[in-house]
Parts: C-alpha cells; sequence; structure tokens
C-alpha cells in the first residue's frame, strides 16, 4: 500500500504553467540545429552575468580548485561531515552582501540566519514551522504558480488568494486583504498570516510605503505571520517595533540575484528564536554542500566584485527589459509598468475572442503550438482577470529576444487580419440576411429604378 502523496494530484504539475514547460522541452529553439523550435520564455532565470562570474572564477582559480589563499588543499576538510548550522564564513558574507543589495540600510544576524537547499525549501520549512495541516496562507493575485506545490504538497497548509485587480495595477488594499480573511473564515480556515514576493513574481514591482503598511497593521491587528519571499528591500524593517519584527519572516536565494539556481542556495531569515530553531533542524533534510558554501564564501567576499556585478546586473536587467516591453509595444501589445524581476506582466486581453479564460487558454496555446514561445498564462498564477501573461526576458541571448518578439509580431498581425476579415464576413452576412428578408416588390422597384438611371445617362 503506497502512501496517498504518491497519487494525490495537489503537486500542481498539470498546471498549464509547466505544461508550457513540457511542450518547450520536447522541441527546445536553437538558432543553428533547430531554429523554428520552441524559445523558453517561462523560465525567470537570470543568465545575463555569466561573464563577470567566470572572469571572477579566471582570476581567482584557487576557490574553485579547493585551495586556500597560500595555495594548499582543503578538498579533505570539506569533504568529511560539517555541521548542518552552515559554514560561518559563508553565513557572514552572505548576510553582508543581503545588506548590500538593500544599500546597506540594514543588517543581518548570522544567528538568525537558516541556510536551505534554495528558496523553495526555505518556503516549505517556513510552512511547516508556522502552520499546521489544514491552516491557511493568503497570498496576493497573481502569484508564483510554484506555491502551490511548495506550500502546500506535503505541509498540508491551504492558500486563499488576496484578489487585486488590474484596475489600481494589481496593488495590495486593506479590503482586498480582509475580504480574503473572511473568505478564509468561511472556508472554516485558521489563517496563520500572509505570503508576499518583493519584487512580486509574476508583476515585477516593488511592494510601496502604502502596501507594506497595509500588510505590517494588518498581521499586528491579527496576531499572524507575514513571510516575504526575496525581498529585495529592507524598508519593511523601519515600519515594525520588535514584537512585530518576531512575526516577520524572510526568504532569500542566490538563484536570481547571482543568477545561480542551481546551486540551490536558499535561507531563511527571522527574528523569532523558536523558528529559527525549528527550521535549522529540518535544514538537515536539504543541506548545501560545504564546496558550494566554501566556494560563494569567497564570491561575496571580495566586495570590489559584488559592487561591480550589482551594478551591471541591474543595468543589464533594465537594458534587456526595455528591450521586451519595446518589442511589444511595436506589436501594439502593451505591459504593466514594473522596476524589478526577470519578467514582465504582459496585457493581451485584446487578442482574446472572448472575455474569459477559456478565450485566454486558446491564445496560449496558440502562441505555444503555432507561435513557438513558452509564455505563461495569468490563469497559471491565479489571476482573477483573464488575457494576462508572464513573459520572461533574462533567460536567453539578446539574438534570441529579436526572433521572439519577430514571431509576436507576426503572429499579432495574422490576428488582426484575420478579425478584420472576420468583422467583414459578419457585415456580409447582416447585409444578406437584410435582404433575404425584404418582399419582392422591393427588389422590382429597384430594378426598375436601376432601368430608368440607366435611359438617363
Amino acid at each position: 500500500m503506497l502512501s496517498s502523496k504518491v497519487t494525490c494530484n495537489s503537486h500542481g504539475q498539470d498546471s498549464s504553467y509547466f505544461l508550457g514547460w513540457e511542450e518547450y522541452e520536447k522541441n527546445p529553439y536553437d538558432e543553428i540545429k533547430n531554429p523554428k523550435g520552441i524559445i523558453q520564455m517561462g523560465l525567470a532565470e537570470n543568465q545575463l552575468n555569466f561573464d563577470l562570474l567566470e572572469s571572477w572564477l579566471h582570476n581567482n582559480p584557487q576557490p574553485s580548485a579547493f585551495k586556500n589563499q597560500n595555495n594548499q588543499s582543503i578538498f579533505k576538510e570539506l569533504a568529511l561531515f560539517q555541521d548542518y548550522h552552515g559554514l560561518p564564513a559563508f553565513k557572514n558574507a552572505l548576510v553582508k552582501f543581503m545588506s548590500e543589495i538593500r544599500g546597506n540600510t540594514v543588517s543581518f544576524d548570522t544567528n538568525n540566519l537558516v541556510l536551505t537547499a534554495g528558496a523553495t525549501s526555505a518556503n516549505e520549512t517556513l510552512m511547516f514551522c508556522l502552520a499546521n495541516p489544514g491552516d491557511a496562507f493568503l497570498i496576493p493575485t497573481p502569484y508564483y504558480p510554484g506555491f502551490d506545490r511548495d506550500l502546500k504538497w506535503r505541509t498540508g497548509a491551504e492558500i486563499v488568494p488576496i484578489h487585486c485587480s488590474s484596475l489600481n495595477g494589481f496593488r495590495i488594499t486593506k479590503s482586498a486583504v480582509e475580504e480574503a480573511y473572511k473568505q478564509a473564515q468561511k472556508q472554516k480556515f485558521k489563517v496563520k498570516g500572509i505570503l508576499v514576493t518583493n519584487p512580486s513574481n509574476p508583476l515585477g514591482t516593488s511592494l510601496t510605503l502604502n502596501e507594506l503598511d497595509i500588510l505590517v497593521n494588518f498581521i499586528s491587528t491579527r496576531n499572524i505571520h507575514l513571510i516575504s519571499d526575496e525581498i529585495y528591500s529592507g524598508t519593511v524593517f523601519s515600519l515594525m517595533n520588535t514584537e512585530i519584527a518576531k512575526r516577520v519572516h524572510i526568504v532569500y536565494s542566490l538563484s536570481k540575484d547571482l543568477g545561480l539556481p542551481g546551486f540551490r542556495i536558499g535561507a531563511i531569515y527571522s527574528n523569532d528564536e523558536l523558528v529559527v530553531s525549528a527550521a535549522t533542524k529540518m535544514s538537515s533534510f536539504g543541506l548545501i554542500s560545504s564546496q558550494t558554501q566554501y566556494l560563494l564564501s569567497k564570491i561575496l567576499s571580495d566586495k570590489k566584485f559584488t559592487k561591480t556585478y550589482l551594478s551591471e546586473n541591474r543595468r543589464r536587467l533594465k537594458e534587456r527589459h526595455e528591450m521586451l516591453v519595446n518589442g511589444l509595444q511595436a506589436s501594439g501589445i502593451r505591459c504593466l509598468q514594473s522596476n524589478a524581476g526577470l519578467f514582465c506582466w504582459v496585457d493581451m486581453r485584446h487578442l482574446l475572442s472572448s472575455n474569459t479564460f477559456e478565450g485566454e487558454m486558446e491564445v496560449w496555446k496558440k502562441i505555444v503550438y503555432e507561435v513557438g514561445l513558452n509564455i505563461s498564462p495569468g490563469s497559471s498564477c491565479h489571476c482573477s482577470e483573464p488575457g494576462w501573461f508572464r513573459v520572461c526576458f533574462a533567460n536567453m541571448s539578446e539574438e534570441t529576444l529579436v526572433v521572439a518578439m519577430q514571431r509576436v509580431k507576426s503572429f499579432v498581425d495574422s490576428m488582426v487580419k484575420k478579425n478584420n476579415m472576420s468583422r467583414h464576413q459578419q457585415l456580409l452576412n447582416r447585409h444578406s440576411r437584410r435582404t433575404k428578408s425584404l418582399p419582392k416588390w422591393v427588389f422590382e422597384l429597384s430594378f426598375h429604378q436601376r432601368e430608368i438611371a440607366a435611359d438617363e445617362r
């Protein structure tokens, strides 16, 4: 007899978000080998700065060879058992890097840091620490589709959406949070907290001070927790007293900032000693290798490199973001105004045959199978309005993005032409129906009038 986890469908793998990936993997685009293949625009990965990292490795060969500054091998030392609390040198380097990213406006204590094998593990660990099976977390929509797996599958926790609207740019409002809380109560869920991504995935927007005020006041009033996934700004700390700070927990990762998702570097930062203690024990089920920690401790400790890297990373991301936005605008498609992330939240509502999620899926299938682009439909992100899509821009070369924009232009042009022809045909059909309904004497009169006109000419 197998566990119910083997046969349950709550993993979320059947979501269109993951189905698009599967189609891409069957037919991946390659400029030379498969120029008609599917271009992956559904993967939020930062591939713009490997030249900087590889240059550092070339100039600093000792760490990747597991040698110290005296060129002596430390392979044996790293290969033997390590405490699951993590290497002190790496934890020190990581908290300083987290401060640097936030403009050194806040500082972090290594005693409050728990290392995990990526942000996925960090989020799940926090769910185990904060919620019992059947308890709920509120999450603003649209949200990252993987949360249905990361937060719910093994923990038994529930997600209740905070529905946000395009009317205000999908910003969090007090009324939306209150309504989500009421819906959770109606479903008999005990609400344990709110989880946000900042910057938002998939919106690419940072939380405003007003939104932070709403969230902090709400968790303070309700005595619940706030999880901020991959937060980029330390502003939230300036709004909290000590008691509230104990209920705010940060999930961090080097997947986006350094573009190293394969290294599986994640972390939980919490001011709650009980959460830190429990999460540290749980982290033994998903440790980061000592070799990885050692190498990254050396990279992150090089402050000249990190300063240059962060500055260049922001410049390149902004440039690539503008390239996508301008390319879409040339096709008559607009994006939600954003300031962060590796993607844009794209408005294709005008391309839908009907203002429904069925209409959205119809367009999505055409884009994947006919146009050859894997993008993420808004419904997979639990968006309450059909016609929005998440499109990534940092996981491909500039040349590939040009090809993608050319495909979008051809697709939109063909859609416009098809719609114009359809409208023209509808007009002809209506005219035909009207003429068929007229009595015979009208046609005879019309014919007689044409004869008179012809004689006069």
